[in-house]
């Protein structure tokens, strides 16, 4: 509630590059003849206390989806399903770089501080969330995967 376009923007990016992870591993399930059944998800908290508060959130969220990802890769071995293995490969790549990115967050969050006696960090901060990016995939008909890569290339 305090303008902070910049952290909305970061999040929106984050949004966008989270469905196409989730999509990426529909069409991965599919292609091998899976069926694919989606759940109701837990609804995330819309109020937090601090930009702080949230990217701590965050965090604790990315981890619980790195062991996650790291509980389908034992059981990927354990099944001896080298396929899948190999797919679930770049996921835990990509928590790496998630949980990083969080991280660098907190810790330049914890540098400027959020309190009101001295905004210039946090709006430099949000200046910088401000210029991420991404780009939105509207050619599907190749897969997922390669529209990933088409768009990375771009």
């Amino acid at each position: 509630r305090i303008g902070l376009k910049g952290f909305a923007n970061w999040f929106m990016v984050q949004y966008h590059e989270e469905m196409l992870h989730a999509m990426k591993i529909y069409e991965y399930i599919s292609r091998q003849g899976g069926k694919v059944k989606l759940l109701s998800i837990q609804e995330p908290p819309s109020e937090f206390d601090s930009p702080l508060d949230m990217f701590e959130k965050t965090l604790t969220h990315e981890r619980f989806i790195t062991k996650s990802i790291n509980d389908l890769v034992d059981l990927a071995m354990a099944e001896r399903d080298h396929a899948t293995q190999i797919f679930l490969q770049w996921y835990v790549t990509e928590q790496i770089e998630e949980e990083e990115n969080d991280n660098d967050i907190i810790a330049k969050l914890k540098l400027v501080g959020t309190g009101t006696e001295n905004n210039n960090g946090l709006f430099l901060l949000d200046k910088e969330l401000s210029t991420r990016m991404t780009t939105v995939l509207t050619d599907f008909s190749k897969g997922i995967e390669a529209g990933m890569k088409a768009a990375a290339a771009a």
